[in-house]
């Protein structure tokens, strides 16, 4: 999928004998960018699937605030649920930046075109989204073109997004990355963007 100077694309498998991914991942537009999240209910089956419907839900009607003010919005929707790990990035295209922020155990990777640079790790802080929000605090990169962000539940082992080939379709670094990474116990997902510049 494309927006502007951004292509992305998911890969998800369901845990064995559920019917139901509690895993989810969200994509929309913002100003200047797009900003993806990606979400795992907390266990699997039906119930982890409804706490990352409301989420999502909750996320569509705020897109635009703040990434802390969206957490916050999110945890505030899900009191009463299982609640859930959730990161959320937001990709300015205008100003070649990433901003990033996770609650749980979603990682999330930016891995650089420029093979002198090292990949970048989300700080993960620990809580549940709807149970126990802790202090919040957005992380800020700058991008560079051909910069690729991964972002994976703990479905799929951590190592599993380092090893893609920079210059391949996304559809096929997301599908290699489950074939390769999915642990099969556990609903599991990955997401995979690419940052391209109007100048590449």
């Amino acid at each position: 999928m494309k927006a502007p100077a951004i292509e992305w694309s998911t890969a998800a498998a369901t845990m064995p004998g559920e019917t139901e991914s509690g895993d989810r991942c969200w994509a929309g537009a913002v100003a200047n960018g797009m900003m993806f999240a990606v979400i795992d209910g907390l266990g699997h089956g039906r119930a982890a699937a409804a706490a990352a419907d409301i989420a999502i839900a909750t996320l569509k009607r705020h897109i635009g605030d703040p990434l802390i003010e969206l957490l916050r919005r999110c945890h505030e929707s899900l009191r009463g649920t299982r609640g859930v790990a959730m990161s959320l990035a937001v990709l300015d295209t205008e100003n070649a930046m990433l901003t990033w922020i996770g609650v749980g155990n979603v990682e999330g990777t930016l891995l650089r075109r420029d093979a002198g640079l090292s990949s970048d790790k989300l700080l993960l802080r620990s809580g549940v989204v709807g149970i126990h929000l802790p202090i919040l605090r957005a992380g800020e990169l700058a991008v560079r073109s051909g910069d690729i962000l991964t972002m994976v539940t703990d479905g799929v082992s951590a190592e599993g997004p380092l090893r893609v080939s920079m210059n391949g379709h996304v559809e096929s670094m997301a599908d290699r990355i489950l074939a390769e990474a999915c642990k099969g116990t556990d609903d599991a997902l990955v997401l995979v963007a690419r940052y391209r510049s109007s100048r590449s």
